[in-house]
């Protein structure tokens, strides 16, 4: 691991942390001690996913015509600015002029940082360098969740002004970190027939196997991601009858899990067919709800009801981990040269849509139709499964397992090793 790689996730692990010190308390943070009510502190959120929809497009085009680091660094001032912003303020147009800003920011480090990875690792580091960034990034949030939840005082709006400096000192911080990064430009992979230059939107819609990615991403993150503090929270409440430490333990159980199976996972990954290895996520995610249906919906014990739900976290967790080293090296390896930034800015489009989308849907699914909720989540994760396979027919041997770039032999296709060692150089 090189010296800007090392900064990068320095960076990672900062930027979570201060995300992790306030995004838990947003919703109590305005909504009762500010006294700005539900209704505002719901469109708090909304503007974050609408800001970053907004964002992202524009991002994109940005890094590639102007590179990943001098984008970063604007989101980073801007994300500090929205931080701090926010913590003063005490009115609804404030408070929601303040949350655009962070959610903007906050929405184009991901594709920045992202395409920063890509231009300083190769087609043999990347998985493992994506998998060390999801690592920090969940013990940042959890580590900044922990200690912020000790410093919070719901009856003092001074602790939670304490909050966001800390936060937007962590982004300046951040700033200054990234600022003397010096990013290299790292070879690509083959691509597919039909991937050629160009930066626009039309040529990344043309591209099938990008396409299918973005259709397959959206339904994981739907799936999993946008249920997590929505619709599966709502059924643990409502259908299983847990308690609100309970619903903090399967949290936890989450992220431990992340944290316990991320390297342990990885060297399997790494040998295995990256549309494979996702569509082996689906049938765990499947097995994830079935559980969570066992909880709600047997007759057992409550103590039987807790430990199911919490395994449900758990098992969600574990799919993430095989996720972390597979989703975002695909996204770089299927990027033409130089486009990296646009097709990273393109997949947390997908992202962030489906995390708007998925507690709209799941969240009254989850509070009231048990059944449903269940088997609809069921069948999406069967769906992922489904969309893994046929992704892979558009991928390049290559793009599907990387780990055949070191061994010089496509074993599909009847491609010769020179094909490969082009792709190398």
């Amino acid at each position: 691991m090189g010296a800007a790689m090392r900064r990068i996730h320095v960076g990672n692990a900062l930027s979570a942390f201060g995300l992790g010190f306030t995004v838990p308390y947003l919703y109590v943070y305005v909504a009762q001690v500010r006294g700005l009510g539900s209704v505002t502190a719901g469109l708090v959120l909304a503007v974050f996913a609408v800001a970053a929809l907004i964002a992202l497009p524009f991002a994109g085009r940005a890094i590639v015509r102007r590179g990943p680091l001098p984008v970063l660094l604007v989101a980073l001032v801007t994300a500090a600015l929205g931080a701090m912003s926010l913590g003063l303020s005490a009115s609804a147009g404030t408070v929601l002029a303040s949350a655009a800003a962070l959610g903007a920011g906050q929405a184009v480090m991901q594709p920045a940082l992202a395409t920063m990875i890509v231009d300083c690792s190769t087609t043999e580091t990347r998985s493992r360098a994506f998998a060390m960034q999801f690592f920090l990034q969940n013990l940042g949030l959890g580590v900044g969740g922990l200690i912020g939840g000790h410093l919070v005082d719901t009856t003092s709006a001074s602790s939670f002004t304490l909050l966001f400096a800390i936060e937007a000192l962590m982004f300046l911080v951040l700033t200054a970190v990234m600022a003397t990064v010096r990013v290299p430009r790292a070879p690509r992979i083959e691509a597919a027939p039909g991937q050629t230059g160009g930066g626009s939107w039309k040529q990344l819609l043309g591209n099938k196997a990008m396409v299918q990615l973005c259709v397959l991403g959206f339904v994981l993150f739907f799936a999993c991601y946008g249920q997590f503090e929505s619709g599966l929270s709502a059924y643990g409440v409502e259908a299983v009858g847990i308690s609100t430490s309970a619903l903090g333990t399967a949290l936890a159980a989450n992220t431990l899990m992340i944290v316990v199976a991320q390297f342990l996972v990885l060297k399997f990954v790494e040998r295995r067919k990256r549309s494979r290895v996702i569509a082996s996520v689906g049938l765990i995610w499947a097995v994830a709800w079935a559980v969570a249906g066992y909880a709600g919906l047997g007759h057992g014990s409550q103590t039987m009801a807790t430990a199911a739900f919490i395994s449900t976290y758990a098992l969600f967790g574990l799919g993430e981990a095989m996720l972390s080293p597979t989703l975002a090296p695909l996204v770089a390896d299927l990027a033409p040269t130089g486009l990296a930034g646009q097709y990273n800015s393109a997949f947390a489009l997908v992202k962030q849509l489906a995390l708007a989308v998925g507690p709209a849907v799941g969240g009254p699914l989850g509070a009231s139709l048990h059944g449903p909720y269940i088997v609809a989540f069921l069948l999406f994760s069967l769906g992922i499964t489904g969309l893994a396979v046929r992704l892979g027919r558009q991928l390049t041997d290559v793009q599907n397992q990387p780990s055949l770039a070191r061994s010089r032999v496509v074993r599909q296709g009847g491609a010769p090793a020179d094909a490969v060692v082009a792709a190398e150089a």
